[in-house]
């Protein structure tokens, strides 16, 4: 059986020379892996960049779990996103925390939406980026269905409360504009993982967020 549907690349695992298991969320499968078949060479490999958003075919099989993506093309080319170091980074970060925390196999009413529509904003977003992956992780919460409360987040901020608190009442717009040396935004990166670590009963070893450290200090 063949299904055409969209995927968000959130990982890849090498399997032999030439083929490859992309691990993605997607409106129908949800987190799941893919295997794709002839994926070695350089220029197939571009497609399967963090957070690519693809049109693909499935086959199902009755015989296995794994089913294989095949016809693999780009949705959107997301030009701005792969011509900038510092946007790279972010997607690298988004996509290796979606990865770690989002249970494969498991389908979040809404999540494929709302990915998707994080990554067209950070592809059109010209400057003042900086403290995207500071929202990014207050709405994956509640993207999650955690929807916290300030008082929520408390135990777990310590003196960046009252950061993290203007973070979730100011807009979008003016939460890129609030002040924060690379340090201090780091710091409330690691406080909010821990949220989410706790609230997913997951662990979190977020090797991308030291990348963002050094580029944004």
């Amino acid at each position: 059986m063949v299904k055409v549907t969209e995927l968000i690349v959130l990982h890849t695992t090498k399997v032999g020379e030439n083929s490859i298991v992309i691990h993605t969320l997607s409106k129908e499968y949800g987190r799941r892996g893919f295997m794709v078949r002839s994926a070695g060479k350089k220029s197939a490999m571009t497609l399967f960049q963090p957070l690519s958003v693809l049109e693909a075919e499935i086959i199902e099989s009755s015989h296995s779990n794994l089913y294989t993506a095949r016809n693999l093309s780009l949705k959107y080319p997301l030009h701005g996103i792969r011509s900038s170091v510092f946007k790279n980074s972010m997607t690298m970060f988004m996509a290796e925390v979606l990865y770690r925390t989002v249970k494969d196999g498991t389908n979040e009413p809404g999540l494929y939406e709302w990915c998707e529509k994080d990554i067209l904003l950070l592809e059109a977003i010209k400057s003042d980026f900086s403290n995207f992956h500071i929202c990014f992780l207050l709405e994956f919460a509640i993207a999650l269905g955690f929807s916290p409360e300030p008082q929520d987040i408390m135990p777990f901020t310590g003196e960046h409360f009252p950061v993290i608190e203007r973070f979730m009442k100011d807009s979008f717009a003016g939460s890129m504009l609030i002040p924060l040396s690379g340090q201090v935004r780091n710091e409330i990166a690691e406080e909010l993982l821990r949220y989410i670590e706790f609230h997913t009963e997951s662990s979190l070893n977020v090797n991308s967020l030291k990348v963002l450290r050094e580029l944004f200090s």
